[in-house]
């Protein structure tokens, strides 16, 4: 049987793509409830422009360390994307190394502005004495 492969299945090789497909595949996507909670899905590749300023949080219980057994094999879906055809994890790791150059740079002005403040601080606590006094008997 000849088959058309335009016509699918599709195999996406960027790795956001990938993990769409597999959620996709988790969620009843025929239903209209679906359909919107997949339209509300976003994946992207490294940390895309409006994510990269805000603090990172870490699950702890999704850790891998906490979820694999040691003996466990597990893979990086960016290695496995890069096995099957994609080519842009040379640039990624390029942003990527940018942006964490970028992110060190501005964690260590945050540092420097923290101890001035501190400093400031401290030089003018004598003369906000009286004022926390009264500030204390209001509760602040």
């Amino acid at each position: 049987m000849n088959t058309n492969p335009r016509k699918g299945p599709f195999h996406f090789k960027s790795p956001s793509r990938m993990v769409w497909r597999t959620i996709r595949g988790m969620v009843h996507q025929k239903t209209a409830r679906g359909q919107e909670a997949l339209s509300r899905l976003s994946t992207f590749e490294g940390i895309p422009e409006p994510y990269d300023k805000q603090k990172r949080v870490v699950v702890p219980a999704a850790l891998r360390v906490m979820r694999l057994k040691s003996v466990r094999a597990y893979t990086v879906i960016g290695e496995l994307a890069n096995s099957v055809g994609w080519k842009h994890r040379d640039l990624l790791q390029k942003l990527e190394s940018k942006r964490k150059a970028q992110a060190g740079e501005f964690y260590e002005k945050k540092k420097e502005k923290e101890a001035l403040r501190k400093k400031a601080i401290e030089a003018a606590g004598s003369e906000l004495a009286k004022v926390n006094e009264v500030l204390a008997g209001f509760g602040y």
